[in-house]
């Protein structure tokens, strides 16, 4: 995956340096703009959407993790390059991805360029997909993507998920999600933990089901006292929990 990548180096030179292995050995990277101080970077950071910046420890009017503290929250990674190695445990706290040490090493550069593409695109992935952890300790959960990330969601707590043309609502006991994904999708991930589709718009939480009223298909309460229509050719898949 491409990455938008800022250099923030004092020294001309150093950054040509940078630039040229970039452009030769790292075609991933989309070097957007460059910085030779904290303000200028600031501005940058500010105003581009980046994945990677590439940060020296000492510039004038401020060094790194000046600039790191002013920036606050972020969604970049950082790759270290300094002439200094006492900052490495510095920017180890500052939750550095990796630490280049001038004269850059070639194959280091790849290396931390592919270790961030890594990180970036399994963020990617997971703000794409509603996913299932898979370590038992968390059994009994989902995340659902975000801009920045993901939610976890306690299964017990869904009530219900109601179609929206490709959307999926899903119903909590206190509030609602809008997840870009089909109720088919959720019917696959949520069946296994009690869940049934009683209708074409529908997936329900047999366990939040308080009433069943009769009729052709009848009907279900939940908890919440939402009732929903159980559509005739659903009816024996969902009393079959019951039995």
């Amino acid at each position: 995956m491409e990455l938008k990548a800022i250099i923030v180096e004092d020294e001309k030179t150093s950054r040509d340096i940078l630039k040229n292995y970039l452009a030769k050995y790292c075609s991933k990277v989309n070097l957007v703009g460059e910085a030779e101080n904290v303000e200028e970077a600031l501005v940058l950071i500010r105003n581009n959407e980046l994945d990677l910046v590439f940060l020296d420890v000492e510039m004038p009017y401020g060094n790194a993790f000046d600039l790191l503290d002013k920036v606050g929250d972020r969604q970049f990674e950082t790759v270290f390059v300094t002439a200094y190695n006492q900052y490495a445990l510095d920017a180890l706290n500052a939750h550095a991805s990796y630490y280049l040490l001038k004269p850059i090493s070639i194959d280091k550069l790849i290396e931390a360029v592919d270790y961030v593409s890594e990180i970036k695109e399994k963020e990617n992935n997971l703000q794409q997909s509603v996913l299932k952890p898979v370590n038992k300790q968390v059994h009994g959960k989902i995340t659902i993507p975000l801009q920045q990330g993901f939610e976890v969601l306690e299964i017990k707590d869904i009530l219900y998920c109601q179609a929206d043309d490709n959307y999926t609502n899903i119903f909590l006991k206190d509030t609602k999600k809008l997840v870009s994904k089909t109720l088919k999708y959720f019917e696959e991930i949520l069946t296994e933990n009690g869940f049934a589709r009683v209708h074409k718009s529908y997936l329900v939480n047999v366990n939040a089901i308080v009433e069943y009223r009769k009729g052709k298909g009848g009907s279900v309460v939940l908890s919440s006292g939402k009732q929903i229509m159980v559509s005739p050719s659903r009816k024996k898949e969902l009393l079959a929990f019951f039995r």
